[in-house]
């Protein structure tokens, strides 16, 4: 009898194991794109040279090397490509999302960047289906003289298939397709991501020069969420871990995603360093009723454990109403001027801080046909004096200064033999 039990024991164990090992290649197809497990101990790799993208030679499998087995969830058809303008080499990449009544925020953040850029821009837009087509008509309709410097690609908005739904409703519609860029975008070497309520105050080349200033173990740009602990949302309220003494903001994002897809994160889950796409999904799951602000916050965890990885730059480069909301604490700002316009809190479509309204207005308003000093920043700084009685509006000389500049350059530049490159050395200098 003792025989029928220890074998009738054998089997129900030889049963759970089997079981388990099922549901975790189960659990880890959906998440793997491009494949690999969890393996070996492996955490950081480290570039010989600080300025190369290529991450060492530790890796298990190449990011774009995939198994036979290997069945990536992103299949989604791109429906519209516009090539054959610039060489996507000599080019900067740009990423947005759009959902919801998101589109025309979306154009005017598009018209900034290409407007005040110098190199050539790759866009990539990934929107909802239904926006689709009015992307299309509204940036065919821009002159020639702008749509020659870009290139630009309509993405749907799609995740991984395990928790699709709970992915797409984190936080707000379709922002935590910022996650998946890296695993989407498998071909793009470096990539600034903005959300929608972006707009660019000075050239992104700017920002991209960035790229140069990583050292060998950091793959990501970001700026804080707040400058003063005593008032920041993360150090008096965060239920989970966070990035640094304040947490950063994700709004503007400047990632070496070929270091990404490489590197194997430290993490509070196992001692085992884990891939971008092994990450990600466990990291939801252990902390989503702990979470506020959803994707943004899985990013606090993960640069919590990993702050090698984060170049933290000023606050002028994510300028938000929290910067001046109760009386100005951006000194960088306060000294450069802000290089890039965040209204977040839905502050260019209401009247609580008139000083962002002013700013999204007049460059929604303007035409690329028109003379940028005249119709643009003359009006602005006009609509900006009325503006004094906020916080935000006292500030006013701050929304200018560098926008001044950059459209001072672009006149200069149409003037010249060798157009808007010319300005790549002023730049560069000036950085």
């Amino acid at each position: 009898m003792r025989r029928y039990i220890r074998a009738f024991l054998v089997c129900m164990l030889f049963a759970v194991f089997s079981a388990l090992y099922v549901y975790s290649k189960l659990f880890y197809s959906d998440l793997s794109v491009g494949g690999g497990g969890l393996g070996e101990k492996t955490f950081l790799h480290r570039a010989a040279d600080s300025k190369r993208s290529d991450i060492g030679q530790e890796t298990r499998r190449g990011p774009d090397e995939t198994d036979p087995g290997d069945q990536p969830w992103y299949t989604g058809d791109i429906l519209r490509k516009a090539e054959g303008r610039v060489r996507t080499a000599a080019a900067m990449h740009l990423a947005v999302v759009a959902c919801g009544q998101r589109l025309q925020e979306t154009l005017t953040m598009l018209k900034s960047a290409v407007m005040l850029s110098i190199k050539p821009l790759c866009l990539h837009i990934f929107a909802e289906d239904q926006l689709h087509a009015s992307f299309i008509e509204a940036l065919e309709s821009w002159p020639g003289s702008f749509r020659s410097r870009l290139n630009y690609t309509l993405y749907p908005i799609t995740f991984p298939r395990e928790n699709a739904g709970e992915w797409k409703k984190l936080f707000k519609p379709c922002a935590s397709q910022r996650l998946f860029l890296p695993l989407i975008l498998k071909k793009v070497d470096s990539l600034v991501y903005v959300d929608s309520d972006i707009l660019f105050l000075q050239p992104v080349d700017a920002l991209w020069s960035l790229l140069a200033h990583f050292n060998a173990t950091q793959l990501a740009a970001m700026a804080p969420e707040h400058e003063e602990p005593r008032i920041a949302w993360y150090s008096r309220f965060a239920r989970h871990p966070y990035y640094g003494r304040t947490g950063i903001n994700s709004g503007v994002m400047l990632m070496n995603m070929t270091r990404i897809r490489a590197t194997y994160f430290k993490n509070d889950m196992t001692s085992l360093g884990l891939r971008w796409e092994e990450l990600l999904m466990p990291l939801l799951q252990k902390y989503k009723l702990n979470m506020t602000w959803g994707d943004q916050d899985l990013l606090n965890i993960i640069f919590h454990h990993n702050p090698e990885c984060l170049l933290e730059v000023p606050c002028h480069w994510n300028y938000r109403p929290d910067h001046c909301i109760y009386g100005s604490n951006c000194g960088s700002a306060e000294e450069e001027g802000i290089f890039i316009l965040h209204g977040n809190r839905g502050v260019y479509h209401d009247l609580k801080q008139p000083a962002f309204r002013a700013v999204y207005d007049a460059i929604r308003q303007y035409s690329f046909r028109e003379d940028p000093v005249s119709s643009l920043l003359v009006p602005l700084e006009e609509e900006l004096l009325k503006t004094t009685r906020s916080y935000c509006g006292k500030s006013h000389v701050l929304f200018t200064k560098r926008l001044a500049h950059s459209l001072a350059n672009v006149n200069r530049d149409a003037q010249r033999p060798h157009g808007r490159e010319s300005e790549v050395l002023g730049l560069q200098a000036v950085l």
